[in-house]
């Protein structure tokens, strides 16, 4: 199974998209479980829901920060701006709202999170987002490896 179908399958047992992408890499993450649910929890629905920043991406570029905590500061802005290229390219944004939209779905901003049933998860782009975001971060992190 890829990073990418482990974190699609995660977003479909209910984690939010931030949880989803991490979950798929803790094994390179340096810290366990538990803390990554709980450090991810408030970046679903784009930030807490407010619909900004895909959870998705925010998870890939939370994981780029962890298993690359010596690049520099310069170092990790062009590779977080070489994911959000790579997503926005395949995906036409980054922006949580817009992606629904595109999707048809409105962007509900209430801090009450919808049910998770199977009409949820049909009508939602969200497990293949997260299924993108986690594809494009592995490529990078094997790039950055390759390279270093």
């Amino acid at each position: 199974m890829t990073r990418g179908e482990q974190a699609k399958n995660n977003f479909l047992q209910g984690y939010n998209c931030t949880q989803a992408v991490m979950l798929a890499f803790s094994d390179l993450l340096g810290i366990d479980e538990q803390t990554i649910k709980a450090v991810a929890l408030p970046m679903g629905g784009g930030m807490g829901r407010l619909r900004q920043t895909c959870g998705g991406v925010s998870g890939a570029v939370m994981c780029l920060g962890l298993i690359f905590p010596q690049k520099s500061k310069n170092e990790m802005y062009a590779l977080v701006q070489e994911f959000a290229k790579r997503f926005q390219a395949k995906n036409g944004s980054i922006n949580c709202g817009e992606l629904l939209s595109g999707a048809g779905v409105k962007a509900d901003t209430s801090p009450v999170a919808e049910a998770r049933t199977p009409d949820y998860y049909k009508k939602r782009p969200c497990p293949d987002l997260i299924a993108d975001a986690a594809d494009i971060l592995e490529k990078l992190i094997a790039e950055q490896t390759a390279t270093a």
